[in-house]
């Protein structure tokens, strides 16, 4: 079972969690209040129905029933269009709409009260212009968005990088925190004390064969990164690939230090989880380090998972050169040091 676990698992995991693990808002279920029913009202709605995001479910006059339906998480936004809505728009120039969303989910609401928000403004321009005859002044600032290193928006780009590095990680955390104490289970660390090899000699063997593996599921995760999800590779391929081989050796040690405090395969697994999801939680892989609390930054400042994202994404979609990453590879180097000594000092030599 070890091979699927090796290579098979982070391959599907990475297929399946690239397509899913997404903000991105495509379907929104809409309901529209229209106390109105008039023709202004009626071309308010087509401007939802004819967005992609919206699939409009049902246009009724009663508002609680909609509101039972949004209860029920049946519809996730609601449009209340008011009674006299045309008149007091063609006679005052000014009038009001009730825009309601399901705000359990926040970052979701956000942007579905974006997107109605942006219909109704454009809407909204359109009607001044074309009914009210009222042309926009001339006078106005014309803006040109570009969206560098990700002009397509697309989540796969962002996110591809992320998910490789926690799944490498996961990788090789587990298999080396589980070497060392399984070695005491079932009895041969002894055999292995007894033997003439150096402590660092020791450390190095069980680093060296797992490193191989994790390097080979990273090369596969490129690939794949490369040629099913289209996630441009702008920067060097071989910085990339160096980065990660000190980024592998902290991980690896870091997993034989938990192996070398532990008594069990079981308290092993257990601590390694404990340090990997507050790890991937502060990656910044879903929230930017910039929107964290100041003492949730500070921890980062212990997370590899973290130093090492920003330099996949930097390198991947920016192409930033080797001086633009050299102070989160001399973090990953120092703290790789730190760990290999550590697990060096911590395994006992005794027979």
């Amino acid at each position: 079972m070890m091979l699927p676990i090796i290579f098979a698992v982070p391959i599907f995991q990475l297929l399946i969690l690239s397509y899913t693990a997404t903000f991105e808002i495509k379907k929104i279920d809409l309901g529209i209040v229209d106390l109105d029913k008039s023709v202004t009202s009626a071309d308010l709605r087509s401007r939802f129905e004819a967005s992609p995001f919206y699939i409009l479910h049902s246009v009724k006059s009663n508002y609680p029933e909609l509101e039972q339906k949004m209860q029920a998480g049946d519809l996730e936004q609601i449009i209340y269009i008011p009674k006299d809505f045309e008149k007091e728009l063609l006679a005052k120039n000014n009038t009001e709409i009730q825009v309601i969303t399901d705000a359990v989910n926040g970052s979701a609401a956000s942007l579905m009260s974006a997107y109605s928000m942006n219909i109704i403004n454009k809407y909204n321009q359109d009607f001044l212009v074309k009914e009210l005859l009222m042309p926009l002044d001339n006078k106005v600032i014309n803006t040109e968005v570009a969206f560098w290193y990700n002009p397509d928006l697309d989540y796969k780009t962002f996110m591809v990088p992320g998910i490789l590095v926690n799944l490498v990680t996961i990788i090789a955390l587990f298999l080396s925190a589980m070497n060392i104490v399984r070695e005491k289970e079932i009895g041969t660390i002894e055999q292995l004390n007894v033997t003439p090899i150096k402590k660092y000699q020791f450390i190095i063997g069980k680093l060296a064969p797992f490193w191989i593996i994790a390097m080979f599921d990273l090369i596969i995760g490129l690939l794949l990164a490369r040629y099913i999800f289209v996630v441009p590779m702008i920067g060097s391929i071989p910085l990339i690939l160096g980065v990660a081989s000190i980024y592998l050796v902290l991980i690896l040690a870091m997993g034989l230090f938990i192996s070398t405090i532990s008594n069990t395969q079981q308290q092993a697994m257990f601590i390694s989880w404990f340090f990997i999801m507050i790890f991937i939680l502060l990656s910044g892989l879903f929230t930017p380090l910039e929107n964290m609390p100041a003492w949730a930054q500070a921890l980062n400042m212990a997370n590899p998972i973290a130093y090492f994202i920003e330099v996949m994404r930097l390198l991947m979609l920016k192409g930033s050169s080797f001086t633009n990453v050299a102070h989160l590879v001399y973090s990953i180097s120092f703290y790789a040091i730190l760990m290999v000594g550590l697990a060096t000092w911590k395994y006992k030599k005794v027979s």
